[in-house]
């Protein structure tokens, strides 16, 4: 019986994101630091291709203060494949509003964002654990800080490993206050296992919670196995709005404030 099943087993391939025009991506970040001000302009590209992607450089890319209007103009650099200020000192400031403005073609995108106010990370602590179930052994690193706020508490964490930018689907460390907060207060431990002398830096973002959702549908569609019981995979829902010109757009926008901190692992008894 097993053998007759097994034998009509047949693999399918899903006619999954065949298009013949691709879509344009936008992924861009306004914060208060300059060297996280960019903006990537990607085509899309079909669900099975594995070429790599190919670059918009011949965008108009800007952003636009929304209390004076001013306009804030991006260059495109060649060597980093990526829209920067074409003044760097130009960053965001809190409680101001912003918008993104794409022109492409005949094509005209926005996304708007507000400057939040950062928590506050009081100290980045770590101690070394012996392996346990599900643990592995290493130095374990908790961040202890103070989040003041009532509302607009989704929040992201980065972390880089020795240069390495953490970027699995595990790695996609996102919080708000659906649970409460005290546990910022008492130390979020990273779970992630490190050795003595790894340079280690975090970066927390405070996102506006339509940036915090398009992240939060992100890691559903990368931990979707395909399986008999998992949904469609589907792009997440962009926070970009076309203004005119071709109806489909992806990516994100966020504008946010963001705290970094490096810490060297070293043995806490030396």
């Amino acid at each position: 019986m097993a053998i007759l099943c097994w034998s009509c087993q047949e693999e399918v391939t899903l006619p999954l994101g065949e298009k013949e025009e691709l879509v344009p991506t936008i992924e861009g970040y306004w914060t208060d630091q300059s060297v996280f001000n960019e903006v990537r302009l990607t085509l899309s590209k079909d669900y099975y291709d594995s070429l790599e992607v190919t670059v918009i450089d011949d965008a108009q890319v800007s952003i636009t203060v929304a209390s004076s209007g001013r306009l804030i103009p991006f260059i495109f650099l060649q060597g980093s494949g990526l829209y920067r200020p074409a003044n760097p000192q130009d960053r965001a400031i809190v409680g101001e509003s912003y918008q993104l403005n794409v022109k492409w073609k005949d094509n005209v995108y926005a996304s708007e964002g507000l400057m939040l106010q950062p928590p506050k990370v009081d100290s980045v602590t770590w101690n070394y654990e012996e392996e346990r179930v599900f643990r592995d052994e290493g130095y374990y690193i908790k961040v202890y800080g103070q989040i003041p706020f009532t509302e607009d508490n989704n929040y992201r964490i980065k972390v880089i490993e020795n240069d390495t930018l953490k970027n699995g689907r595990e790695d996609y460390l996102l919080f708000d206050d659906t649970f409460g907060l005290q546990f910022f207060e008492e130390g979020l431990e990273l779970g992630y296992a490190f050795e003595e002398n790894d340079k280690v830096r975090l970066e927390l973002f405070r996102l506006n919670r339509n940036a915090f959702e398009y992240l939060n549908q992100l890691v559903n569609l990368l931990y979707n196995d395909g399986g008999l019981f998992s949904p469609p995979p589907q792009n997440p829902d962009t926070n970009i709005t076309v203004i005119q010109g071709d109806p489909e757009v992806l990516g994100y926008f966020v504008v946010t404030p963001v705290l970094s901190q490096t810490v060297i692992i070293t043995d806490e008894d030396d």
